[in-house]
Formats: structure tokens, C-alpha cells, sequence
């Protein structure tokens, strides 16, 4: 099947494409605009996206929303993890405040809930979490985002962002609600 995701994100792009296999991920045409991400759950987000990108193109869309939630921080920066350093801010400076906010080795989870939208208006969402815990540093060159200071409870010695692919996939918020979207899609 093909899935128009609902991304300008490369990189989340390029996971999708390995994570839903065999089904095929059709890059979102330039002319279609998505609407602001200013719901409250991340489920909100995912399906304002997928239902434009559907409308849009007249064909099946996936979008996803996902972010990092603090457990000291009362479960910010939440849907705000993409600008939580401000509205253009990069990885980096989300990062930055995310280290210099919540202690070290202070619990935290990744969150992605993934939206399937058909242009005739049938909807499902599944979501997928990873628990873990703020490193006093951060460390790898792999992943983005927050990954680099995120030690998954899997892996408690590496961060995110020094697993290789496979094993950030196995355990990681996305690859988690990517596999429970791709059981859902053959049980359909």
C-alpha cells in the first residue's frame, strides 16, 4: 500500500521508509499545506495532518506527532518538543533547555502517536512510548532530536543516539507505534 506521510521532516521521513515496509512512503507534495500543530495531544496533531494531507491528495495519509515528556518537568515539553526552545528553535537549543530544566537521571518518555486517514474519512490512530532517563551529558551522533541525551531503559549504558538503527527501532516511540500500525493495516 502506499501512505502519503504528512511530514517535511527528513528524518522522519527516512525512519518511516525502513520502519513501514512493505507498504510504500510517498513523499508529501510541495503545494500542500498542513495545518499548525497547536493541538493538546499528540494524537490531535497526528490527525490534523493526516486528514489534510488526505484531503489534499485523495489518497491514504499516515502523519505522526511524537515529542519527549519530563516526568520533573509535569510532562513538558510535550507537544511543545519541537519548539520548545522557541518556534524556530533547533535541535540543539531544545535540547539545551531540556538539560539545563530537568536534573540528570530524571524519568522520561518518548511519545508518537501515528494517524491513518483514507479520503473517504476513515480514521485510526495507535501510539507507541519509550521510557527512559536524562543523561548529565549528551552523547552519540546518531538520531536527532533529544536523542542524544535520552538513555532508553533498554539500554541503560547508550543514549539514543549511540544504538545503531536496528536497535533504536526495536525499542524507540515511533518504531513502536509504527509496528502496531503496520499489524493493525494487515488485520484490515
Amino acid at each position: 500500500m502506499e501512505l502519503v506521510l504528512a511530514t517535511r521532516n527528513a528524518h522522519k521521513a527516512h525512519e518511516f521508509e525502513a520502519l513501514l515496509a512493505p507498504h510504500s512512503i510517498v513523499p508529501l507534495p510541495d503545494d500542500v499545506v498542513l495545518p499548525p500543530e497547536d493541538g493538546t495531544t499528540f494524537t490531535a496533531n497526528a490527525l490534523g495532518k493526516a486528514r489534510a494531507a488526505a484531503a489534499a491528495t485523495g489518497r491514504v495519509a499516515i502523519a505522526d506527532d511524537s515529542g519527549i515528556e519530563s516526568a520533573a518537568l509535569g510532562g513538558a515539553p510535550g507537544v511543545y518538543s519541537a519548539r520548545y526552545a522557541g518556534e524556530h528553535a533547533t535541535d540543539e537549543e531544545n535540547l539545551a533547555k531540556l538539560l539545563a530544566e530537568a536534573p540528570a537521571g530524571s524519568a522520561l518518555a518518548y511519545v508518537c502517536a501515528i494517524a491513518y486517514v483514507t479520503p473517504g474519512g476513515e480514521e485510526h490512530v495507535v501510539e507507541g512510548r519509550c521510557t527512559g532517563v536524562l543523561s548529565d551529558d549528551p552523547r552519540g551522533t546518531g538520531g536527532f532530536g533529544y536523542d542524544p541525551a535520552f538513555v532508553p531503559d533498554e539500554h541503560p549504558a547508550r543514549t539514543m543516539a549511540e544504538l545503531a538503527p536496528e536497535e533504536k527501532a526495536a525499542i524507540s516511540h515511533r518504531g513502536r507505534a509504527a509496528r502496531e500500525l503496520l499489524a493493525w493495516l494487515a488485520h484490515r
